[in-house]
């Protein structure tokens, strides 16, 4: 019965190709738009480390200006980033599986032959690889003992791997990072969590950075911070010393808390010394000390705002636009076609049958719509991302990265299209079958 009801479905095809392109067109343009917004929400509202999110909490703790908060339109959230000297505190505690204090530095590598490259790189301790599930194409980070006093222990990232070495194993080979020398320990393999959840700050869609080194060689050559640096209490600052020891906030600050004991030690560590503090004369707003999941820290820092949900609310009220004029035109194509409906009936065939036979043909137009809407959606996408390719000069970062279609998109185009066509191909089914068959053999 069903191979009959597609040949009936590609005779009307056949007899209305206007009406058939115009619906497909409708309906493949609708899902196209819908899945290329969805796709860039997608990518911006997803949680990159879903499977460890409720083991990583970003560190904060309020130590901001008593007369105002940092964010005036979040104000009970504590600044993002830490003093160097809390952060330094909290990383000394036993209580994490692993602790990350990092920030981002400007440097130059060269000593390879090539030209020298300017790079970003991230200050950062050991447990950085580990804890982020940063995965390695050559060797390894370095170990604890490699933090105090720094050891020169230097990780790349494969694309400057690529750029320097030609994409060879390098570990064991120097270079000059900032004209010190520098031994490969490990090449990262690709990796480019979206957003960067461990580096809101720096920009949420920018890629991981070329190169990492100890956290202590930023302090150690007085390198000052890539992102921000962020004071708000006028303090002399005459040297490197003076700036590590003031209240500006520039550190960012991650632990890995495996169990509900664990945060609740490391909550009630953070509150004492917070108390310690206060009564020293810092931290003089209300206390304010906060252990935040991927999730909630994603939402606090307004990873995907109100502009984006709203892009998706217009490209579903797209959708339904094209949905209706697809109903319209289904409905005036199938009574336009009942007088063959009605000798079907004459004939013996059930309401229940015309009903099926008519929403096969709906399936059909539902298919060859998110055929043409994943292709159109593809375009589109492609589109964009050579636009901001584009306007970024080629470079690797921003929101170009957001614009690949996946299938996640393929999913959405399926699903977006066989619902949604089938349930408005409903009504016109449903009144075709209703229509008494003598009304129409009487005109015959």
């Amino acid at each position: 019965m069903l191979g009959y009801y597609l040949r009936l479905a590609l005779r009307s095809f056949a007899r209305t190709p206007g009406i058939t392109v115009l619906m497909v067109l409708a309906i493949a343009l609708g899902i196209a738009v819908c899945v290329m917004t969805l796709t860039v929400f997608h990518a911006m509202s997803g949680n990159p480390i879903w499977w460890k999110s409720d083991r990583l909490y970003a560190v904060t703790m309020d130590n901001w200006d008593p007369s105002a908060p940092f964010d005036k339109k979040q104000p009970d959230l504590p600044p993002p980033l830490m003093t160097y000297k809390d952060a330094k505190y909290v990383a000394a505690s036993g209580v994490p599986l692993r602790k990350v204090i990092m920030y981002p530095v400007d440097a130059t590598l060269s000593g390879t032959g090539a030209a020298p490259l300017r790079i970003s790189t991230r200050a950062t301790t050991g447990d950085f690889f580990a804890m982020f599930d940063a995965p390695f194409l050559y060797g390894g980070g370095w170990s604890a003992a490699a933090e105090d006093p720094p050891q020169p222990s230097i990780v790349l990232s494969r694309e400057t791997n690529d750029k320097l070495f030609g994409g060879s194993n390098s570990v064991g080979r120097t270079l000059r990072w900032n004209d010190h020398e520098f031994r490969v320990v490990g090449v990262l393999d690709y990796w480019f969590p979206r957003p960067r959840f461990f580096d809101l700050i720096g920009g949420s869609f920018q890629p991981p950075d070329d190169a990492y080194v100890p956290f202590a060689w930023g302090p150690a050559l007085s390198l000052q911070s890539a992102g921000n640096t962020d004071c708000w209490k006028p303090e002399t600052i005459n040297n490197q010393q003076d700036f590590l020891a003031s209240d500006c906030v520039w550190v960012e600050t991650w632990m890995e808390l495996p169990d509900v004991a664990t945060r609740e030690r490391m909550q009630t560590l953070l509150d004492n010394y917070w108390a310690e503090q206060h009564r020293a004369g810092r931290f003089p707003r209300p206390r304010n000390n906060r252990l935040t999941d991927v999730g909630q820290w994603l939402r606090d820092l307004h990873v995907v705002d109100n502009d984006n949900r709203v892009l998706v609310g217009l490209a579903f009220a797209f959708l339904a636009v094209c949905l209706i004029n697809t109903v319209g035109l289904l409905l005036a194509k199938f009574l336009n076609a009942a007088a063959v409906t009605g000798v079907r009936r004459a004939l013996g065939a059930s309401r229940r049958q015309i009903f099926t036979q008519h929403l096969v043909e709906v399936a059909i137009l539902a298919v060859l719509g998110a055929a043409l809407g994943c292709l159109l959606a593809a375009l589109g996408l492609a589109a964009v991302h050579h636009m901001y390719a584009a306007a970024h000069l080629g470079q690797r970062g921003g929101y170009q990265e957001l614009t690949h279609f996946d299938t996640v998109g393929v999913a959405w185009a399926i699903v977006l299209a066989l619902v949604a066509t089938l349930a408005a191909g409903l009504y016109p089914a449903w009144r075709v079958g209703r229509t008494p068959p003598a009304v129409y053999l009487k005109s015959q």
